[in-house]
């Protein structure tokens, strides 16, 4: 591009007019960039995409539904803004090439990035303003390829550097979500691991965190459990998945850059009307370089250095949850890691833990941490069967010794009819008009809201209400119902799960110490669980489509994939908030006893959730999450990575062996450390057991 092109510039705008006119129906809907005249579409039943010519060549898009509702704006095929430029330039093709392949068709763009100086020749910018680059910086390829029978859109970015520069970013596919249509209005946003907004909420917002915790919109990679970004608004979501493993960009022994999400809802990085997602380069691999969409330290292209994305568009019916649930039917569930020892051992070593240094004679099962009276004389039932299928050995008849010495300080933990019907009356007195029950600080063991409140601000409101505020006593209501067969219970637990059936977040599990509406997992088994029962008795089909959703939000809070470095596969984030606003970063932290919480309670009450939801291999997943629970326990021979928070006193029995085989509360998703307190296997075992029976089940 030797020749000044500042009178093709001009040429284009005089007849851009009448150009227009001739294009009809695929004339852009956004107006708030330079065309040509000149488009073309590609689409299939699930998507649409018409592609548009810059001034300076073929340069943007637009993504349809294919009825034709607006959902996003492709702004560019790629931009980079170069450290000693102060004008970003975006990447432009004087060419495409459009071709038929076996299940679709396919285009791509030869693009290269716009010369400033070249722009400028010929106008009265040229006396006064001198840019020393006289070539494009990046040169490359991008393709964008439709199959007909398929949802995902694939986009691949095959771009090279033209010589050494500094680079403050470079993006790839950088997508406004509703921009010219529904603008800022959305049902929900979601990061999976990261940030869950509805409605007017703002990601990256202050509902569940306080700076700067608060900032989220260029997360360290490890954070993002699941590769995918989803924005939906009145039944339509746009979803936009990479590979998180990919080497986006890397040269010669420097480190390795991998694509970074941005995400924004609303746009609150341009300060417009619409929401972003998109893919960059250089990555935030250190906390410090969060949140940084023009980095401070720029990547170092070298000449030849290859830039690379591959990623997936794609639109789904629904909301955000449905853009994941696509995607993971589209992927599947990973394989899960190997456990360190076969379930079996695992087995072997837990109930030996159980006989040594879990038991404290006199006092009962437990640890010793703060406080102790978390030891008693309380029997898992788990140890039960492995006595039974165990007898001949010496760890079982020495554990049935503790467990009747255990049994004879406790009462029958079966309540009588009178104490089930008492205790169902106290939930009706309890339950509002609309079925509803309401939140109450007062009840809550822990000092976190007194010490939230005094500080910042409560983190929920008393009389508020939340899904795991009304989903419990709901589901101990239709418990109580069931076994006194009293229609005043069951009547008031149907009540209290229509109540929950508009919620479309989990909400409200961890309640004694989180923000009362902060994204939940443990919320959302309590609901699954909780509607699915119902399902089985009111055979009403809503409770079972609703069961459904909410296991499937689960996925949300659920590690699909690890860095090479540390393992995270099945890793599940607890909330995505913080504790006490300051105290715990959730979004950064793995917790892995709440999930497996989730589907004890789905062995504990006979589902089997695979055929419940057969889109989904949950066996897989339950078996994942287990697995993953097992690389968690402490043992001698194990490095010692774990560190308590308040109790450094325990650190001295971590080291003496007292807490081998236990778990610990916590795993941080960027150190890969372990902290916080060490918490008992028994869960871990009980899905041991679920599993081996459902494997033994299907031989």
């Amino acid at each position: 591009m030797k020749q000044a092109i500042f009178p093709k510039i001009v040429m284009a705008l005089f007849i851009l007019g009448s150009v227009i006119e001739t294009v009809g129906q695929n004339n852009p809907n956004n107006k708030r960039t330079s065309y040509s005249g000149e488009t073309f579409s590609m689409e299939n039943e699930y998507i649409k995409l018409n592609f548009y010519k810059r001034v300076l060549g073929w340069g943007w898009g637009e993504v349809l539904t294919p009825s034709g509702k607006m959902m996003a704006v492709l702004e560019h095929l790629g931009e980079i803004k170069l450290q000693d430029q102060d004008i970003p330039v975006r990447f432009v093709a004087e060419t495409y090439s459009k071709k038929k392949t076996e299940n679709g068709e396919e285009v791509v763009f030869d693009v290269a990035s716009v010369v400033v100086r070249e722009v400028l020749e010929g106008t009265s910018f040229e006396n006064w303003m001198a840019y020393p680059y006289t070539e494009p910086a990046i040169t490359g390829t991008v393709t964008f390829t439709v199959d007909n029978d398929s949802r995902f859109v694939k986009l691949k970015y095959r771009l090279k550097s033209t010589g050494n520069y500094n680079a403050q970013y470079i993006r790839g596919p950088w997508l406004k979500i509703g921009e010219t249509s529904f603008e800022t209005q959305k049902t929900d946003a979601l990061l999976p691991g990261v940030d869950w907004a509805i409605e007017k909420e703002w990601t990256s917002g202050t509902d569940f965190f306080k700076d700067p915790w608060a900032m989220r919109f260029v997360p360290h990679p490890n954070k993002v459990s699941v590769p995918v970004m989803a924005i939906s608004h009145n039944g339509t979501g746009v979803g936009l998945s990479w590979n998180p493993k990919q080497t986006a960009s890397r040269w010669f022994n420097y480190r390795a850059h991998g694509p970074q999400p941005v995400f924004a809802s609303p746009n609150f990085i341009d300060r417009k009307n619409n929401h972003l997602m998109g893919l960059m380069v250089p990555d935030a691999s250190i906390e410090g370089h969060e949140n940084e969409v023009v980095a401070e330290i720029p990547l170092e292209l070298k000449i030849d250095q290859t830039i690379n994305f591959d990623a997936e568009l794609w639109l789904s019916d629904g909301n955000s949850v449905a853009v994941l649930t696509d995607w993971v039917k589209q992927h599947g569930l990973p394989e899960p890691s190997e456990p360190r020892w076969p379930h079996k051992e695992t087995l072997d070593r837990i109930a030996a833990a159980y006989n040594t240094n879990f038991w404290h004679e006199g006092k009962g099962f437990g640890l010793i941490q703060r406080p102790e009276k978390s030891i008693k004389p309380n029997v898992p039932d788990f140890l039960l069967r492995y006595i039974k299928e165990n007898k001949r050995s010496k760890t079982a008849r020495e554990l049935q010794t503790k467990i009747d010495w255990s049994l004879s300080q406790m009462s029958n933990g079966s309540k009588t009819q009178n104490e089930l019907i008492r205790e169902g009356n106290k939930l009706l007195a309890e339950q509002k008009s609309d079925g509803s029950f309401v939140f109450n600080p007062d009840v809550i063991d822990k000092d976190d809201f007194k010490v939230a409140t005094t500080f910042i601000e409560p983190m929920g409101l008393r009389g508020e209400t939340a899904l795991d505020i009304t989903i419990r006593p709901a589901t101990r209501l239709l418990e109580i119902g069931i076994e006194t067969k009293d229609q005043r219970f069951l009547d008031a637990a149907q009540k209290a799960f229509d109540f929950c059936m508009d919620y479309q977040r989990p909400e409200a599990g961890d309640f004694w110490e989180t923000p009362l509406h902060a994204a939940n997992l443990l919320a959302a088994g309590h609901a699954a669980v909780g509607n699915y029962l119902a399902y089985k008795e009111f055979k009403d089909e809503k409770y079972r489509k609703k069961a459904i959703y909410w296991m499937r939000t689960l996925l949300a809070f659920t590690h699909l994939w690890e860095p090479d470095n540390l393992s995270m596969m099945y890793y599940t984030k607890p909330v995505l908030s913080s504790s006490d606003w300051y105290f715990a970063n959730w979004v950064r932290d793995h917790v892995q006893w709440e999930v497996l919480a989730v589907f004890a309670d789905v062995a504990q009450n006979n589902l089997k959730w695979d055929e419940i939801d057969p889109d989904i291999d949950w066996l897989r997943y339950q078996e994942g999450i287990t697995n993953a629970a097992i690389r968690w326990m402490a043992a001698q021979t194990i490095d010692r990575n774990w560190l308590p928070h308040n109790l450094p006193e325990t650190q001295d029995r971590y080291h003496r062996g007292e807490y081998d085989y236990a778990f610990p509360d916590t795993h941080n998703s960027v150190s890969g450390n372990y902290g916080g307190m060490m918490i008992m296997p028994s869960s871990i075992a009980e899905n041991i057991y679920y599993l081996l029976d459902r494997k033994a089940g299907k031989k």
